[in-house]
């Protein structure tokens, strides 16, 4: 099985993780908002540069005060792949889907997980899913065909 690169994705859900997290917050004090946007950004930071381990320890603090923002438990769900953790990813990618049922980088992750856990049959429907809830610009579109295509084979 080869691995796919996260990078990407996990940018983009840095931003809108730390624009919801400015709405989340919206109505404490700045100073709250400004300290949960510095630990979502340096959770971001270690996920993107590959410390797996040490992005999910933040990213669990995180999950523990704003357990209603679906980003923080895709970011998790990406932790969770780069640790080889598919099962604990699958949980955390489910999550975002049930806080937000239209966050289509959960359904990305959600077809990784199941691919890792031996279940082709739920990634092609994750997958497709995602293709579905995407932008046709979307830059993983073309690599959710490729994935798509690639299970279809199997």
């Amino acid at each position: 099985m080869r691995r796919r690169d996260v990078r990407l994705a996990a940018f983009a859900l840095v931003l809108a993780a730390v624009v919801l997290g400015g709405l989340v917050f919206g109505l404490r004090g700045e100073d709250e908002r400004a300290q949960f946007d510095a630990r979502f950004n340096e959770a971001a930071r270690l996920l993107q540069a590959g410390e797996h381990a040490n992005a999910a320890t933040a990213l669990h603090r995180l999950l523990e005060v704003a357990p209603q923002v679906p980003e923080l438990h895709v970011n998790m769900g990406y932790a969770q792949l780069g640790l080889n953790r598919p099962g604990a990813a699958r949980k955390a990618f489910e999550s975002a889907i049930e806080l937000r049922p239209r966050q289509a980088n959960a359904y990305y992750g959600l077809a990784e997980s199941l691919e890792g856990l031996g279940d082709l049959r739920g990634a092609l429907g994750a997958m497709r899913t995602y293709v579905h809830l995407s932008a046709p610009d979307d830059p993983f579109v073309r690599k959710a065909h490729a994935a798509i295509w690639e299970w279809e084979a199997r």
